[in-house]
């Protein structure tokens, strides 16, 4: 992960590939302080949210030959195993309609037992990434000022809108009265974007 726009990258083909439809996506301090992902996708079962995030257990390529068929965005799986390695991640989600997750965290290092708590969530995954690279100092003082940081942001979050006509994102970033918020949906073939202030 080389910047925050990387970490919203990943997390947006993630949500794809779990056929999310709606995504909504909040930024703080241009991706340092927080990046939110929310999905409306499939979830992640129980049994697989320590998988998820634990490094060289999650790849989607059994053999050579299915190099040859790749139908998803994030094949490798490496992604949260690497988002959680240099920042403080929680990794919420429900595989069905029954209005209940189940929530793990992970601070840098994966824990010898980590802990699955149960909370009330919709179907679909919620990832935070916290204070990215804070176990990394070098990593962290190489990042640019928080606007330019933001601007890589929604270029990523542009390019999958227009990319993604069939899935509706909605990008929000703080600024100091409360969160500015960039819509972007796509109705047939042309792309609307709209800039408003959102109640917080």
């Amino acid at each position: 992960m080389t910047r925050p726009a990387a970490v919203v990258k990943e997390l947006l083909e993630n949500a794809i590939d779990a056929g999310a439809t709606d995504i909504e996506i909040r930024i703080t301090q241009g991706g340092m302080g927080m990046i939110e992902v929310v999905d409306n996708g499939v979830g992640i079962h129980p049994d697989d949210m320590v998988m998820a995030i634990t490094r060289h257990a999650t790849s989607k390529v059994a053999d050579v030959a299915n190099l040859h068929g790749i139908t998803t965005l994030g094949f490798r799986g490496e992604a949260l195993a690497a988002m959680a390695a240099v920042s403080r991640l929680s990794l919420t989600s429900s595989h069905d309609d029954s209005g209940i997750g189940r929530q793990l965290q992970v601070a840098g290092v994966l824990d010898d037992t980590p802990k699955l708590i149960p909370v009330v969530h919709n179907r679909g995954t919620t990832i935070i990434v916290k204070d990215l690279y804070f176990n990394v100092p070098a990593r962290r003082g190489n990042l640019k000022s928080i606007a330019t940081e933001f601007g890589h942001i929604e270029t990523i979050v542009r390019e999958v809108a227009l990319a993604r006509a069939d899935v509706a994102l909605t990008l929000f970033m703080t600024i100091k009265s409360g969160y500015h918020c960039l819509q972007m949906l796509q109705t047939l073939t042309i792309m609307m974007l709209t800039v408003y202030r959102c109640r917080v």
